[in-house]
């Protein structure tokens, strides 16, 4: 929380700072809801602030108090995302969508509530299905030893029943844009790589899927997967 001598400073009232606080925290939860938890960019938050105000500590400041009153108030950490490196093969392209995801400083908000509490009071069940897809997509991706080709995980998805020219599933919709999600949303990381036979496609785990409360959830749920297989083969 910012101090009357950190006010004083940047020469701006509590008032207005409190205003500034609520407006880049409602910017935040509508953005969350609107894009299906897609990464918020420091940028658009940075541009709530200055609208108005050109102190130069201002951001940083309001910017810190709206991810403690996040936290406090609705139980949500507006965690930042630690870059995706770059790509590794230097012959891969990627699109200026992706490498502006990559270099943008950005935050995603994460609930920090017990899993019951926000299955009963906050999860929208009727995206449920997507958050499924996500799982059983990083599960694939992690299981293949933390990236695959495109043809190799679709290969998988279609022994699920997913296939990936389906575009009216009735749940997913799409099925191409419902994975694209996953890359928008910063789960995976797509990349474009020169073979000895052209070009194709790959996805990684990127840093949300890398992130300890889903790596520690996935290797919980493949250990029970494997044990329920090793159970029914003896």
């Amino acid at each position: 929380m910012a101090t009357n001598d950190d006010l004083a400073q940047i020469d701006i009232s509590t008032e207005e700072k409190d205003k500034l606080v609520a407006e880049v925290m409602r910017y935040a939860l509508f953005k969350t809801h609107q894009t299906s938890g897609c990464p918020i960019k420091r940028e658009e938050l940075t541009q709530i602030i200055t609208k108005n105000y050109r102190q130069r500590g201002l951001p940083a400041l309001v910017i810190k108090e709206a991810g403690d009153r996040l936290a406090a108030t609705f139980g949500y950490e507006m965690r930042e995302l630690q870059r995706t490196r770059a790509p590794s093969n230097r012959s891969a392209r990627t699109s200026s969508q992706q490498l502006s995801n990559v270099d943008a400083k950005s935050y995603v908000l994460v609930s920090k509530l017990e899993p019951e509490v926000y299955s009963k009071y906050v999860e929208d069940k009727e995206r449920a299905h997507l958050s499924g897809f996500a799982f059983v997509v990083i599960s694939i991706v992690h299981v293949a030893g933390g990236k695959i080709t495109e043809e190799d995980l679709w290969h998988q998805l279609k022994r699920l029943g997913l296939n990936e020219n389906d575009e009216n599933h009735p749940l997913l919709g799409n099925n191409k844009q419902a994975l694209e999600l996953l890359v928008q949303q910063r789960y995976l990381l797509k990349e474009k790589i020169a073979g000895p036979e052209g070009h194709f496609m790959s996805y990684e785990l990127a840093e949300r899927a890398l992130d300890e409360s889903i790596s520690s959830k996935l290797k919980e749920y493949i250990s029970q997967v494997v044990g329920t297989s090793a159970g029914t083969a003896e």
